[in-house]
C-alpha cells in the first residue's frame, strides 16, 4: 500500500506540471502585446479606409489640379499632390483596394488548392506524395517574377489576372505547409483510433485532421498577404498591373522616381505606406504562428 501511494505521488505531480504548463501557454497566447494590436490597427485603418474610400468625402483619384503640380504637404493637401498635381492621400486610399484586393485573393487561391493537396500528400503518403511533392517542386523552381511578367503580357494587366498568376505560384508554398502539419497529425491517436472504429479516408482527413492542419495554414496567409501586396507593387511599378489611370501604390512610386531630387514625397509616401502595410502583416502572422505553436505543444 505504501509502494503505490509512493508511486501516484510523481504521477500526479508530473500531472500538475503538465496542467500548470498548458495554463500557462495558455495565457501567453491569449496576452497580445503592442507588437501585435498596434500592427492591427494599422490593418484596421488602411483597410476601413479603402472599404469606405467613397464615403469619406476624398476628392476623385484622376482628379489634376494644374495649379498644385507637385506641391509639397499641406493642409489642402496633407500628403501633397503627384506630376499631374492629383491628390497623393486620395490615391493612396483607392490603391490601397488594388494592393488588399490582390493580397487577399491571391493567397486565397494558393491556400485553397495548396490546403488540398498537402493534405492528399501528408495522408496517403506513396506514390501520391512523390507525385505531388515533385510537382510543387518544378513550380517552385519557376522563377516567379518572370512567370507573372509573361502572365500579364500574355493576359493582360488586371486585378483578375495578377491575382490568378500570384495564386497559382503560391500553391506550392501552402502545399508544403499543409502537407508538413499533416504529417504531424496523421498518425497520432486520435486519427489511429477513428480508423480503428471504421471512419474512412474522407471522414478521418475533413474531420480529425483538417481542423488541426488549417490554423497553421491561415496563419501562414498573413505572411503571403505581405508577399503579395510586394509583388503587386513590383508589377505595377513595371507597368503590368491596373492599368492607369487606376491608382496602385507600386504606380505611384513608379511615377515619382525621375523627381526624386526634387519632390521626394511622391514616392516615398506610398513607399511608406506600402512598407508599414507589409510590416503589419508579417508582424501579426508570425505572432499569431508563434501562438498556435505554443498552445499545440502545451496540448501535447
Amino acid at each position: 500500500m505504501a509502494n503505490t501511494t509512493v508511486d501516484q505521488a510523481p504521477a500526479d505531480a508530473a500531472t500538475e506540471d503538465k496542467n500548470a504548463e498548458a495554463v500557462a501557454a495558455t495565457k501567453r497566447a491569449k496576452r497580445l502585446g503592442i507588437s501585435f494590436w498596434l500592427p492591427v490597427g494599422w490593418l484596421s485603418l488602411v483597410g476601413g479606409a479603402a472599404v469606405f474610400a467613397g464615403w469619406l468625402g476624398l476628392p476623385d483619384p484622376g482628379d489634376a489640379d494644374f495649379l498644385s503640380i507637385q506641391s509639397p504637404p499641406s493642409a489642402e493637401h496633407w500628403f501633397g499632390t503627384d506630376v499631374l498635381g492629383r491628390d497623393i492621400l486620395t490615391r493612396i486610399i483607392y490603391g490601397a483596394r488594388v494592393s488588399l484586393t490582390v493580397g487577399f485573393c491571391a493567397p486565397l487561391i494558393g491556400m485553397f488548392f495548396g490546403l488540398i493537396l498537402g493534405l492528399l500528400a501528408g495522408y496517403y503518403r506513396g506514390r501520391v506524395e512523390a507525385m505531388i511533392v515533385s510537382t510543387m517542386d518544378t513550380v517552385l523552381a519557376l522563377p516567379a517574377l518572370v512567370v507573372l511578367l509573361l502572365f500579364s503580357a500574355i493576359f493582360g494587366g488586371s486585378l483578375t489576372t495578377v491575382s490568378v498568376g500570384l495564386g497559382l505560384l503560391f500553391i506550392p508554398a501552402f502545399a508544403r505547409v499543409s502537407r508538413a502539419n499533416t504529417l504531424n497529425f496523421a498518425e497520432r491517436e486520435f486519427v489511429l483510433a477513428a480508423r480503428a472504429m471504421g471512419a474512412g479516408d474522407f471522414y478521418i482527413i475533413v474531420r480529425e485532421i483538417l481542423p488541426n492542419v488549417v490554423l497553421p495554414v491561415i496563419a501562414f496567409a498573413l505572411v503571403a498577404v505581405a508577399t503579395a501586396i510586394v509583388v503587386e507593387g513590383a508589377l505595377s511599378f513595371l507597368g503590368l498591373s491596373v492599368p492607369s489611370p487606376t491608382p496602385s501604390w507600386g504606380g505611384m512610386i513608379a511615377e515619382g522616381r525621375e523627381h526624386l531630387q526634387e519632390t521626394p514625397h511622391i514616392s516615398f509616401v506610398p513607399a511608406t505606406v506600402m512598407f508599414l502595410t507589409v510590416l503589419s502583416f508579417n508582424l501579426v502572422g508570425d505572432t499569431l504562428r508563434s501562438r498556435i505553436a505554443d498552445v499545440r505543444e502545451s496540448a501535447l
